[in-house]
């Protein structure tokens, strides 16, 4: 039954690679500027195509890559999170993590008038910045599920608060640039910032998948995973500082792309039925992010809107999908 069970998953895990090397493509050659799949690969070899050249090379292949990247990154995250808390609602965009990042990030603008990596720089310590305090304020006696979920949720309120007052205290244009990065956007992605995501991702990626070992013994409760002989608060620590590091590259890289860590982990459950899975995890966090952004940057003719648009508009039905189903199946409050 195991051995089934493995050839299952792996094959539904090749699917949604297919599907990501797909719109990969899709994202790359077709949109506002299209470019044949021949003239593609004339350009990779180093051709000089007047136009497709530089639109390839530094706009729609940065683009692509880091959409993959972030996309992986924070389906990642949100199934560590969610697995280990045993809640579909702990996702780092809802107990405060992201908002760490946005609150940070927003100060930056606003405040310093920062821009590019100075943003960036300033999103990455605001996240783990936040993530530490959350962690302190709900370890006592032990770090339940629901304690860190709910001390997130205040963090949010608070800093989405400040959010919100540092850009009704700013000018129009300064407001806008702010409101770009919240929604989250790839419209500023290229190589730097792929190159860093990629190493980023080459360290934490295999911390994940080492510390994910405990994650199905967490998921069955502190005392049972106790049982295992599993180090819980050890085991717990070292999957925050990993889910928490890998949330906020993605947020540093691209901004807080709206429900994509939310969404990535319950839909790779249900595409296993059931299973938890941070390969598979990552792979819908792609696809979610590429599918995304292509119809952001072709909905409307002449306009680029940002990814975190069309995510966003995908978080609440979800929600409250989630919700209804919980209610049938007796777990809902």
């Amino acid at each position: 039954m195991r051995a089934v069970r493995r050839r299952s998953t792996r094959r539904r895990c090749a699917l949604a690679a297919g599907l990501v090397a797909a719109l990969f493509a899709v994202n790359v050659l077709l949109g506002t500027y299209t470019v044949t799949v021949p003239d593609f690969f004339r350009i990779l070899g180093g051709a000089e195509i007047p136009g497709a050249t530089f639109i390839v090379l530094e706009n729609k292949l940065p683009r692509a890559v880091v959409g993959v990247l972030v996309g992986a990154a924070f389906g990642v995250a949100g199934a560590i999170f969610q697995t280990m808390l045993r809640n579909p609602l702990a996702s780092p965009d809802i107990i405060g993590i992201s908002y760490g990042a946005s609150a940070a990030a927003v100060t930056a603008i606003v405040v310093f008038g920062a821009a590019g990596a100075g943003v960036s720089a300033a999103a990455l310590i605001g996240a783990l910045a936040v993530a530490a305090m959350i962690y302190a304020i709900s370890r006592r006696g032990g770090v339940a599920g629901y304690r860190l979920i709910l001390v997130g949720i205040g963090f949010a309120a608070m800093l989405h608060a400040l959010v919100n007052f540092l850009i009704t205290r700013t000018d129009i244009r300064t407001a806008a640039d702010a409101l770009v990065w919240l929604t989250g956007s790839l419209n500023s992605s290229n190589w730097d910032r792929a190159t860093v995501l990629f190493w980023g991702l080459l360290v934490l990626v295999p911390a994940a998948v080492v510390f994910s070992r405990s994650l199905s013994g967490l998921e069955l409760g502190d005392e049972a995973a106790a049982g295992l002989g599993i180090r819980v608060e050890a085991s717990r620590l070292a999957l925050l500082i990993t889910g928490v590091s890998l949330a906020a590259l993605a947020t540093a890289a691209a901004g807080p792309i709206a429900s994509v860590a939310f969404l990535s982990g319950p839909i790779a459950r249900r595409l296993l039925k059931g299973a938890p899975s941070l390969t598979m995890a990552a792979l819908v966090g792609a696809v979610l992010v590429l599918a995304a952004d292509f119809i952001a940057a072709n909905l409307v003719p002449g306009v680029s809107l940002p990814v975190g648009v069309i995510t966003g508009a995908l978080g609440a039905p979800f929600l409250l999908w989630l919700l209804v189903t919980a209610n049938r199946a007796g777990q809902g409050g």
